[in-house]
């Protein structure tokens, strides 16, 4: 009989916040794999817990998956957790969560700390509908491109940002969505916890004179939907389109969305054209 993946969430910065199942769960198993089992001991050693630790993570990701998986199958508990966070969440361990569920072993979640929620939480912004695009890219170009499908985007945005690209993504941000107001929450849950809040224009320049270091996620309002142009709602129909939603639907959900006539609305894409549907 083949033994459970635990997936257990790991604090993201304050030890403290380790749920008692999350620490039920690290004793109890047979082995726990890691994203870097130094990391982790430090963890363990907090809450005294001594536990076999393997690497699942690195240049040879699916090779060590693989070992996972033989432990799994051969009856063994696993505990599977990241540096920090929940493991497959922009963090690895989706390689192992697929692999198991391929195999028919049981993949139980321990969920706990999230840097996002945590960050939506005490933004100011609402997130009662928010989308998480993760990382933007690295390259200019592409990060450009990415914001550009998200301009038209009405529920809140989280991303998280590398401290070398923090300024960049910002003012890539500011271009395309305009002045936005924004949270930036830097080293979530640790002692030099910083959130700032405000429009990107005036953020932008309040990190002119900061030092730029660590975690940081940031939380971006959506566009608003007062004033939409005919123009802007038929781009939503075509963007819809694209994801691969019939226009009839893409029209109906648009349309209720910001108040507008399904059928005006249907008939203006139609006439201004955009793609066929499948």
């Amino acid at each position: 009989m083949s033994g459970i993946l635990y997936v257990v969430a790991t604090p993201i910065g304050n030890l403290e916040d380790i749920t008692l199942r999350a620490l039920r769960v690290l004793k109890e198993v047979d082995v726990i794999a890691a994203e870097d089992t130094r990391h982790t001991r430090k963890l363990l050693s907090r809450y005294g817990i001594t536990k076999r630790l393997i690497s699942y993570w690195g240049a040879k990701e699916k090779v060590k998956a693989e070992a996972v998986i033989e432990r799994l199958s051969g009856g063994e508990d696993v505990a599977l957790v990241t540096d920090a966070g929940t493991p497959g969440i922009s963090d690895p361990g989706e390689v192992v969560i697929r692999r198991a569920i391929d195999e028919g072993i049981d993949v139980v979640a321990v969920p706990g700390p999230s840097a996002i929620i945590a960050a939506l939480s005490i933004s100011g912004i609402t997130a009662r509908e928010f989308v998480y695009p993760g990382f933007l890219p690295p390259k200019r170009s592409l990060r450009v491109k990415m914001l550009e499908r998200l301009k038209l985007e009405h529920r809140t945005m989280v991303f998280y940002e590398a401290p070398h690209r923090l300024l960049d993504s910002l003012n890539d941000m500011y271009e395309v969505l305009g002045d936005r107001y924004c949270a930036i929450c830097h080293e979530l849950t640790k002692m030099n916890e910083e959130v700032m809040r405000g429009r990107m224009s005036g953020l932008i320049d309040e990190l002119q004179h900061k030092v730029i270091a660590g975690e940081y996620v940031l939380v971006v309002e959506g566009r608003g939907i007062e004033g939409i142009t005919a123009e802007d709602a038929v781009a939503e129909v075509w963007s819809l389109m694209k994801k691969g939603m019939r226009r009839k639907e893409a029209a109906r959900m648009i349309a209720h969305q910001y108040g507008l006539s399904q059928k005006r609305l249907y008939d203006e894409s139609l006439r201004q054209g955009g793609e066929d549907e499948a």
